[in-house]
């Protein structure tokens, strides 16, 4: 179900270097619990949205608010606070060289000081249910491109956000796993009420996965095929052969439920 608004965009624009706008004058409101992908021309601004959600670029105007809070003037401390409600997964993965899969999706948990009974059992049936379970103990550079790519994305989950942004995190997977990438983000926003915003080139997961969409073109935002903030129009008839993603994130939220209790 979705919530109250998470984050929220009031005439914004965004510039780098040039000065030239790579957004301008955007304004939305997006609620907890959506699902959006995000779509535009290479270029158009689609990473440059998502790094002024997660606060990782300031805009040159406007306002941004996430779960309320205005993020104008904030400081550091606040913005770590806020980004511990999130999670991003870049293109270009992100993962840390000299540590191993399970420890590069272990990170975040070890962070927030989760037992390390607790961060084993979350962190396996991760990596089972992205297909990586028998390369716990390898090493990034021994992965193929979309291998790491669902390490960058173990690792992100494994939180349970508040709201997930992804950049193209199906870009360098076969149909088959970019399914299995799908199915987990769709259980993740119904199970959890995660807000997804997903940016993709992908016409086949755009047909295939009745979203709405929020189009970026010529520095402006636009949204469509929103039917009433109602995200429950997946085709239900698809038929998914992987593990059973209910029963992994029934447990995976017990789990996390026990370590908020802790």
């Amino acid at each position: 179900m979705e919530g109250k608004t998470t984050i929220s965009f009031a005439n914004v624009s965004a510039n780098y270097d040039n000065g030239h706008d790579v957004l301008s004058d955007v304004s939305f409101n997006i609620s907890g619990g959506a699902f959006y992908f995000l779509t535009g021309a290479s270029g158009a601004g689609k990473t440059t949205l998502l790094r002024l959600i997660y606060q990782l670029h300031k805009p040159s105007k406007g306002t941004i608010k996430l779960f309320g809070q205005d993020c104008d003037g904030i400081s550091r401390d606040e913005i770590s606070a806020l980004r511990q409600k999130m999670a991003i997964v870049f293109q270009e993965y992100s993962l840390i060289s000299h540590m191993t899969v399970f420890d590069n999706v272990a990170l975040p948990l070890r962070v927030r000081r989760v037992s390390g009974d607790k961060i084993k059992k979350l962190v396996t049936k991760t990596l089972e249910w992205v297909g990586l379970g028998k390369y716990a103990n390898a090493y990034p550079l021994e992965l193929s491109g979309g291998q790491q790519q669902r390490v960058s994305v173990a690792r992100a989950i494994i939180i349970q956000p508040s709201i997930l942004l992804a950049d193209e995190p199906t870009g360098n997977l076969d149909d088959e796993n970019a399914s299995r990438l799908m199915e987990l983000f769709i259980q993740m926003n119904k199970m959890f009420g995660t807000t997804v915003i997903l940016a993709t080139h992908n016409k086949k997961l755009l047909e295939n996965y009745k979203f709405p969409i929020i189009m970026i073109d010529n520095h402006h935002v636009a949204f469509s095929g929103i039917n009433g903030g109602d995200n429950d129009t997946i085709d239900k008839t698809r038929k998914w052969k992987g593990p059973q993603p209910q029963n992994v994130f029934s447990e995976i939220s017990k789990q996390f439920e026990d370590i908020g209790k802790a």
